[in-house]
């Protein structure tokens, strides 16, 4: 079954992608979920006029979003976290704590589209990933230290 995905899906595609799934997977949770709608004919027409207005704004979203890595890439983020006299962090450092540290540095990222490989769990320089857009992925450096 193919279908057009409404909205952005982890591991599957992204917004407006025609995308192959298994018919199951289909009807039983991704239509239902108004995530994505049936690949038929008009629908595809539908999505070709989309595609076709929206194209102006996808290129100034795609230079923000190149910009904005630019500007990650020369960042350190410093997260002040409780930790013991070995190194070891009270917890751990999550997407949230990254986020809210972007935002106080005038970056709004939401938290969301943030991933970190391994969790941080030892203070010293970490790094994490922010997917900014479908082609844009730019790197995040950490400083975590004790408070």
């Amino acid at each position: 079954m193919e279908v057009i995905l409404i909205q952005d899906l982890a591991n599957l595609g992204f917004k407006n992608d025609i995308v192959k799934v298994r018919d199951g997977y289909g009807r039983n949770y991704l239509l239902p979920q108004k995530i994505a709608i049936i690949a038929n004919e008009a629908n595809r027409k539908q999505l070709a006029e989309t595609l076709k207005q929206q194209a102006h704004k996808a290129a100034k979203l795609l230079a923000d979003a190149q910009a904005l890595e630019a500007k990650l890439a020369e960042t350190v983020i410093e997260l002040k976290v409780k930790a013991n006299e070995d190194g070891k962090i009270f917890g751990t450092v999550t997407t949230q704590n990254i986020s809210d540290a972007l935002a106080a540095q005038g970056i709004a990222i939401d938290k969301k589209v943030i991933t970190i490989a391994e969790p941080i769990k030892e203070l010293g320089e970490h790094t994490a990933q922010a997917r900014l857009h479908r082609e844009v992925k730019a790197e995040i450096k950490l400083n975590v230290v004790a408070e």
